[in-house]
């Protein structure tokens, strides 16, 4: 079988035959002249044929050299236009762009800022679903995932960025107070009525970090499962049960009196946001940008709160 023509030898001789010398072409290709001779020679080779008649004054194309010579500049010329365009495809701020958030909590952080990112960028089509698949909704055909977690990230393929903690807290109703009282222990939880997720957070076990700063994990009595911050607030609210809920979103409910938030020397684990994505190294510039625009208008709310 023949041995494929190499790009590179074919570049420096459509270079030797555009110049009309080896030393031209070294000068255009910033390469040593002998590197250009050994690049033609090895293309003869490959061929076993003669391209060009040299001598010490002046060079030739032979009949075969003209004949590849025709059919190898325009091939070559649009491999270095696609080479171009994707390069430029590839940092700039343009076409389309295909996003995944978390429902409720993503359209509540997320919104405005990627409404107020695709008003600086017009040029950009953005796609914005909501679900809570997180990792898996990469394979659809995404350029980019933020996810909610709690607890230790999983191991994966995917490049994850951090992009805001939000603390936590344990919280129940007075009533629920009145009837099981105040419990001093995390481990009291795997008995007392709790409200947990059904597949959000992947329904884990209650996560606790101790002053070690590691986890602690209790597979609390989850006698009540929703897939929503706010349906757990009002489950809450209500006396379901004891919920572990984001500080700021069940801090009015704590200042009036209807839930009352409980301490322990483990404080709840935060949730964590994380951008996720296939490849570092090729990494679009728009998926870049969006990405740093979302962790600096978050680390504003932050500083605001």
């Amino acid at each position: 079988m023949r041995p494929a023509l190499d790009f590179n030898s074919l570049k420096v001789f459509i270079a030797v035959v555009e110049k009309e010398s080896f030393v031209g072409a070294a000068k255009l290709l910033e390469m040593p002249t002998s590197n250009v001779s050994r690049f033609i020679s090895q293309l003869e080779e490959k061929l076993n044929l003669q391209l060009i008649e040299r001598s010490t004054r002046h060079m030739k194309l032979t009949e075969a050299g003209h004949l590849l010579s025709t059919r190898a500049k325009p091939l070559l010329e649009a491999l270095e236009q696609t080479e171009t365009e994707l390069t430029l495809r590839q940092m700039q701020l343009k076409g389309p762009l295909r996003i995944c958030i978390p429902n409720e909590i993503g359209p509540a952080l997320l919104g405005s800022v990627i409404a107020d990112f695709a008003c600086q960028h017009p040029d950009l089509e953005i796609g914005c679903v909501t679900n809570l698949s997180g990792f898996e909704s990469l394979r659809d055909d995404l350029d980019l995932a933020i996810i909610i977690t709690r607890g230790q990230l999983d191991d994966s393929d995917y490049i994850a960025r951090h992009l805001m903690t939000i603390p936590c807290t344990i919280v129940a109703a007075p009533c629920v107070i009145q009837r099981y009282g105040i419990p001093a222990y995390i481990q009291q939880f795997e008995e007392l009525p709790c409200i947990t997720t059904v597949s959000a957070l992947k329904g884990a076990p209650w996560q606790f970090v101790n002053k070690k700063g590691r986890f602690e994990t209790i597979k609390v009595n989850g006698h009540y499962r929703v897939n929503s911050g706010e349906m757990a607030g009002r489950a809450a609210v209500a006396g379901v049960g004891f919920a572990i809920l984001s500080k700021q979103a069940c801090q009015p409910y704590i200042s009036d009196g209807r839930l009352i938030e409980i301490k322990f020397e483990q404080i709840a684990a935060p949730l964590q946001l994380f951008a996720i994505y296939s490849d570092r190294r090729y990494l679009p510039a728009k998926t870049r940008a969006l990405i740093d625009f979302i962790q600096q208008e978050l680390s504003d709310i932050s500083l605001a709160t």
